[in-house]
């Protein structure tokens, strides 16, 4: 299994859009995906690793698939219309990760 995490800093001056996020974007990404899709979760940062911090992210979606293949045959040919909604919901650049999931 492959998992592609995209996860959102929190930094100062920055914006995002929480709900917009979770009610349009990740419905648009999971509806492209269709049965390629194995399982989302959408995480909403609350605090950092000392009492009172803030999370070092606004928030991070976990996309799970079967393959790399799978994963590229989904995503790639509506890349263009994902990453042109970003600036719907934020102005902070993403850091993407792609695993293999382990366990």
């Amino acid at each position: 299994m492959i998992r592609l995490s995209v996860m959102y800093p929190r930094a100062e001056g920055t914006r995002f859009d929480l709900d917009y996020w979770v009610d349009k974007h990740i419905p648009m990404i999971q509806a492209h995906c269709g049965d390629s899709l194995r399982a989302a979760a959408v995480d909403a940062g609350l605090a950092g690793g000392m009492a009172g911090e803030p999370s070092a992210f606004y928030g991070s979606a976990h996309l799970t698939f079967e393959s790399l293949e799978s994963m590229n045959a989904a995503l790639a040919p509506h890349l263009a219309e994902i990453m042109g909604d970003l600036p719907n919901y934020t102005d902070t650049a993403p850091m993407i990760e792609v695993s293999e999931v382990k366990l």
